[in-house]
């Protein structure tokens, strides 16, 4: 990569551009100088190779972030480095990454980046947030969630090709599905962007998907939220996120959970915390009281007489189970004071505040 080739100055997109962003971008660019649009434009052609050179980087967040952080040091220069072939230039694959010195690790920054010959690409895997609600969040259960992704075409089965169109060996790859991008002195190998990696080309672009052979989704999954599980708790499907454009793995589904907070109940490690309100009798005397658990059940909590607000009454066993341990719940007593007394109701109280007064 070049200094001098800006990949987010051909998207036509700012450096913070989000992936949506890229993506649109690139869509609309790739449509507008695919070679099946413009058959008889080389301009068209190789303007099409540069935005398809962009996405590939840019739309990978792994190698986006690495392009950045080069592109910020200016680690391009555009002169040949290692061994010249024949024609001048170096191939990324035949380099050895390991002899650039001074540049503070980039060789392997290199080599994550473009790899060694034909090596299948890995898909990033797609992360989000879920909100859970807290029951479901400490007992454990199952959340749906709706992950936009790329599938292949329902029209062209993800071949690009329009339906009865003749399918033919790709000129621009002659069937490898990978071509060179020259960046200054070097060779970079990446997939075809005419074929998008699959050696074929067809007469007619599909108009579904406008010969790219995926469409976006919306797709609907169940997602098991494990027992115990808190705000930051992470889960990964496997296989359930991007799919490879050529055919490999499809990418990963990274969920990191957000647990509601509850009306009732609160959360210290294991342990349940609830407040339970009481009527200034209740705290005197005494009194019996039936208290909600995170299950729904309800257990019956004797409250002895002369009870302070605030104080709190372990219930062993009732809190969140989680990795084989489980926490207690603690009810804290709230003692209500009425903002309204009847006559009878204020004349008891009196009497009773006068028997109790302390002399000194």
């Amino acid at each position: 990569m070049a200094a001098t080739k800006d990949y987010y100055r051909v998207l036509g997109v700012a450096d913070s551009a989000d992936k949506e962003q890229i993506k649109k971008a690139y869509r609309s660019l790739a449509k507008q100088y695919h070679p099946d649009a413009k058959p008889d434009n080389k301009d068209a052609a190789e303007r099409f190779k540069e935005v398809s050179e962009a996405y590939s980087v840019l739309s990978d967040p792994a190698q986006r972030k690495k392009y950045d952080m080069m592109r910020r040091l200016g680690a391009f220069t555009g002169g040949r480095a290692g061994g010249a072939r024949p024609g001048g230039g170096q191939r990324f694959e035949d380099f050895d990454f390991g002899n650039i010195g001074g540049l503070g690790g980039l060789g392997d920054i290199f080599s994550s980046i473009f790899g060694r010959g034909k090596k299948a690409t890995l898909i990033e895997p797609i992360e989000m947030t879920l909100e859970v609600p807290f029951r479901t969040a400490a007992l454990g259960g199952k959340v749906p969630v709706t992950v936009s992704v790329s599938e292949a075409c329902p029209t062209c089965g993800g071949n690009g090709a329009a339906p009865g169109s003749k399918i033919s060996t790709c000129e621009e790859c002659k069937g490898r599905g990978t071509v060179s991008f020259g960046q200054g002195g070097f060779a970079v190998n990446r997939p075809c962007p005419r074929c998008r990696g699959r050696g074929m080309t067809a007469s007619k672009a599909c108009k579904k998907c406008g010969g790219m052979g995926e469409v976006d989704v919306g797709k609907r999954l169940m997602v098991t939220v494990p027992a115990g599980t808190d705000s930051g708790t992470k889960v990964r499907l496997k296989g359930q996120g991007q799919r490879h454009p050529t055919g490999g793995r499809p990418g990963d589904l990274v969920v990191t959970f957000e647990v509601k907070p509850d009306r009732f109940f609160r959360r210290e490690g294991n342990d349940l915390i609830c407040t339970v309100p009481i009527n200034l009798a209740g705290a005197a005397l005494g009194t019996k009281i039936r208290v909600r658990t995170i299950e729904g059940k309800r257990v019956a909590l004797r409250i002895p007489a002369g009870t302070q607000p605030g104080r709190k009454f372990r219930l062993k066993g009732m809190g969140i189970e989680r990795n084989g341990r489980r926490g207690d719940q603690f009810v804290e007593i709230d003692v209500t004071i009425p903002e309204k007394l009847s006559d009878e109701q204020e004349k008891l109280l009196k009497d009773f505040a006068e028997a109790a007064e302390m002399k000194y």
